[in-house]
């Protein structure tokens, strides 16, 4: 193949998986939309049953791409896969104290430290250097976050606010993690974090005496939030984190905070305010100027990037 035909295929794989990435962020900002339909369980008990659907689904895709040879998939993911799944796990149990005990301002704002986080990981993990255009657009999707919660940020729970932060340590950790084992399916990696994820909530539960039981239409909308809107954003984010940076990972997934308020604003008529849809835009200009800087040059060999 000659260089130029070299050059547009490694375009055309590299903005297949930053589009992949754009998909599983809106995917997952479907998840208002399903909490705000639960009648009655608490936190605890969505996480529970939302992580066995995932968990779940995800065991039967495994099962599917390795012809029933589970065992074999989850020991090829090997080490980075066991590391993806536990920082997942890790991030989605701590968004959830952070729900609990500070302001959704708080969490979001400091989430959106991900981008920042991961791509300092993947340069001291993997060598992968982060180029300006990058660094650039996380800065203003950060502005854009902040534009967006400013009005809400306030002095929070510190409890509340640490595991705001150490959700985005976790979810940045997956999303390196996933790049360090990206020659091997690492989809057994998201599947350990579902079952991680309903161990930690059983646990909670148990401790706490709520106990297991729901509404038959709360349990439904839990696994099918589980089985459909995570498991199959996650499986196209794992596709697309072969092929694009840990930095550029985080910030395109931010996709999820600037649709999460439209689909609650188409379903339940609550009109954003004028900061959430100015900061929007911003962030969505900064995911969309990432998702299509460097499209004319050929990707760099990893520790370039």
């Amino acid at each position: 193949m000659s260089d130029i035909g070299a050059a547009a295929a490694d375009r055309a794989v590299l903005l297949r998986g930053r589009i992949l990435v754009l998909v599983a962020g809106a995917g997952m900002s479907l998840g208002g939309l399903f909490i705000r339909s639960i009648e009655a369980a608490d936190e605890w008990q969505i996480l529970f049953w939302r992580s066995l659907g995932l968990a779940a689904a995800l065991l039967v895709l495994i099962a599917f791409r390795s012809q029933g040879k589970v065992a074999a998939a989850f020991r090829g993911a090997g080490r980075a896969g066991v590391i993806a799944g536990l920082c997942l796990a890790a991030g989605f149990t701590c968004f959830v104290f952070s729900m609990t005990h500070t302001t959704v301002a708080n969490t979001l704002f400091l989430l959106s430290a991900g981008p920042f986080i991961a791509a300092i990981l993947a340069r001291l993990l993997l060598g992968e250097a982060v180029r300006r255009a990058t660094w650039i657009a996380m800065a203003a999707a950060a502005l854009g976050v902040a534009v967006m919660v400013g009005d809400g940020v306030a002095a929070g729970d510190p409890f509340g606010d640490l595991t705001a932060l150490g959700a985005a340590i976790g979810f940045a950790g997956y999303a390196v993690a996933l790049r360090g084992g990206r020659g091997a399916d690492m989809m057994p990696a998201t599947c350990l974090a579902g079952l991680a994820g309903a161990l930690a909530a059983g646990l909670a539960i148990a401790a706490g005496g709520s106990g297991f039981a729901v509404t038959a239409t709360d349990l439904a909308i839990c696994l099918v939030y589980g089985a459909v809107a995570i498991a199959g954003s996650l499986a196209v984010y794992t596709f697309g984190s072969r092929h694009v940076p840990a930095a550029e990972l985080m910030l395109l997934a931010l996709t999820e905070v600037v649709l999460g308020p439209v689909w609650v604003w188409l379903a339940f008529s609550e009109v954003p305010g004028l900061p959430t849809l100015l900061g929007g835009a911003i962030l969505l200009l900064a995911i969309t100027g990432q998702a299509l800087s460097g499209m004319r040059r050929r990707p760099p060999p990893i520790g370039v990037v």
